[in-house]
């Protein structure tokens, strides 16, 4: 028998699949359970849209070259970390 409910660390990893839509139907019952009933994960959920919207509208003209670069970098060096 699979374990219905999922954990905070689960959440967190299908978040970005929850906001856009792509989760199978299963997961985001799941999903939709979980956040029922944890008041942290409904928190990071709300703060996720939040940062979503607010980048969304974010020109690249609207970040200075030297932040855009270190920011580049930044994420390259967390992708080479990642396993």
């Amino acid at each position: 028998m699979s374990r219905i409910a999922l954990t905070c660390q689960e959440l967190a990893e299908l978040v970005t699949d929850y906001l856009e839509g792509t989760l199978p139907l299963g997961q985001r019952l799941r999903f939709r359970l979980h956040i029922a009933g944890c008041r942290d994960c409904t928190l990071y959920v709300e703060q996720m849209r939040t940062t979503i919207a607010v980048t969304g509208r974010i020109r690249a003209e609207d970040i200075a070259p030297e932040v855009r670069d270190e920011l580049l970098a930044a994420f390259r060096g967390w992708k080479a970390e990642s396993p």
